[in-house]
């Protein structure tokens, strides 16, 4: 008998958090072009509180994760390798932050975008994977 993890429940678990976390973003306006637009303009302080909050329960995550040696539900050991810092996370966060400036839109809220009828959101979407492809695609040869 197969374990529950491998089977489709994992699927459908991973689909009904997606959708929950897709209903918060369009509740909390999250997705909203108009927010985003504001925050970038510095007009209002809602998406950097909801940055805020988001960095501070991941710091709290991560603190107890590594203060209680959380397990995964299938009993593995959780690990956060560190990381080492490289002058191409800056090149990345600038094209980041001008890709979500120009379309109004992170990698997060594009699927509850699309979900609350901006089809065109689309080719944002198309766009970020074709980044995606093209990073891996260059990654040896990029700046470190």
């Amino acid at each position: 008998m197969k374990a529950k993890s491998d089977s489709g429940w994992a699927n459908l678990t991973y689909m009904v958090v997606g959708i929950a976390f897709g209903v918060v973003f369009v509740k909390a306006e999250i997705i909203s072009w108009f927010r985003i637009q504001e925050m970038f303009r510095l007009d209002s302080f809602h998406m950097y509180g909801v940055i805020g909050s988001a960095v501070l329960v991941g710091m709290l995550s991560v603190w107890l994760i590594k203060r209680f040696t959380i397990k995964t539900l299938q009993g593995e050991t959780v690990s956060i390798a560190p990381k080492k810092f490289q002058k191409g996370q800056i090149y990345g966060g600038l094209l980041f932050g001008l890709g979500w400036a120009i379309t109004g839109a992170c990698p997060g809220p594009l699927f509850a975008q699309i979900g609350s009828g901006f089809v065109v959101v689309g080719v944002t979407l198309l766009s970020a994977v074709a980044g995606t492809w093209l990073y891996g695609y260059f990654r040896e040869r990029l700046p470190k």
